[in-house]
């Protein structure tokens, strides 16, 4: 089963909702779209889920063209952040409407309906009102009712953006089992990258209404092809700043360089956006670890057993501040200059357009 988006576009008068898309979204894992609020992820599923026009392009499910196909055609479900449920009915009714709407038997329609309850644990619970259960159950009878409909295609919107901590990394771990080996294509929409990683499957990352990349989600954040990309993947932020390349050298600052190799080395002289995530720099050298670099520290932040420090490259507030994660105890003293070293083999590089180059 796959779903299938042929040069999707939206348009609200003049301006592109969603520019430009081609997406090949299969079943057997979770498809995510990855990005920051406003950045076209619920615009993209209504588009999927019919419940949007698009302006051009065209839609289609396994194989077929579902463009001018209305919501109730498309054989999908659609769970959002909020509760939805009908509140006049109990558990058991809002499972199982669905299949009631779709003229089902009333024997397949219990026998469906207790098989979803019994995986999201809702079992007793069938015969309550969605007032007299807790943010979580309401969400499981959601997720239950997009189970016994067996769709071929479940769009989850940020479904767990409202529940507390705990439930969210409960249920997050429980998604990918509940919807594995079903034959859907599922679509899961989140702001958040840890979850994307959790989730595993593939990613497309969002941004002002277009794909940047998409691909296994280990890969893109191994591999990111855009600074937009390598900067989702990273908590603490990945550090950035541009550096000057001439022959086989890379300057950061006046006082720090290093001999570039492999594709970095390749590169036309001029200059780039490089780009290392913070726990390549580290307070005390190492065999990778090499290039010398002196900050003067800014905040502190003990973790468990990680350290991490925030400190000032004197590059000026655009990119100035960097950040080392590291394990163990480190005795920073807050405004005082430390020296860092960097692992000059973990750095990607950037033109100035934003595309990776090495």
């Amino acid at each position: 089963m796959a779903l299938e988006l042929k040069n999707v576009v939206k348009r609200v008068g003049a301006i592109e909702h969603i520019k430009d898309t081609s997406l090949i979204l299969e079943s057997g894992h979770f498809n995510v779209l990855l990005g920051a609020t406003g950045s076209g992820k619920t615009s993209l599923i209504k588009l999927m889920a019919g419940l949007d026009p698009i302006s051009s392009g065209s839609v289609w499910m396994e194989g077929r063209d579902v463009t001018r196909l209305n919501t109730q055609k498309r054989n999908i479900s659609l769970v959002h952040q909020f509760f939805i449920n009908y509140p006049h009915m109990t558990v058991f009714e809002n499972i199982a409407s669905p299949l009631k709407v779709a003229g089902m038997a009333k024997s397949e329609i219990e026998g469906r309906v207790e098989d979803a309850a019994d995986i999201l644990q809702l079992r007793p619970m069938l015969h309550r009102r969605p007032h007299e259960l807790s943010g979580g159950q309401q969400q499981r009878c959601a997720l239950a009712r997009a189970i016994a409909k067996e769709s071929q295609a479940v769009f989850l919107d940020e479904p767990l953006a409202n529940l507390d901590y705990k439930l969210r990394e409960e249920l997050r771990d429980q998604l990918p089992e509940l919807f594995a080996g079903r034959g859907a294509v599922v679509v899961y929409a989140t702001s958040e990258p840890e979850e994307a990683l959790l989730l595993g499957g593939k990613t497309a990352l969002m941004r002002d209404g277009r794909v940047t990349q998409f691909g296994p989600t280990a890969e893109i954040y191994r591999d990111p092809q855009n600074v937009a990309a390598a900067r989702v993947f990273s908590d603490p932020p990945i550090n950035t700043a541009e550096i000057t390349k001439q022959g086989n050298m890379a300057r950061l600052t006046p006082d720090v360089t290093w001999v570039l190799e492999g594709a970095a080395a390749d590169l036309a002289d001029g200059t780039y956006t490089v780009a290392i995530r913070p726990y390549h720099v580290l307070p005390v050298a190492t065999t990778q670890a090499t290039v010398r670099i002196a900050g003067r520290v800014q905040v502190t932040e003990l973790s468990g057993s990680e350290s991490s420090a925030h400190f000032d490259l004197g590059l000026g507030s655009t990119q100035g501040s960097w950040v080392s994660l590291s394990a163990g105890v480190h005795p920073y003293q807050v405004g005082e200059m430390h020296d860092f070293y960097m692992d000059p083999s973990a750095c990607y590089f950037f033109a100035p357009d934003g595309s990776r180059v090495a």
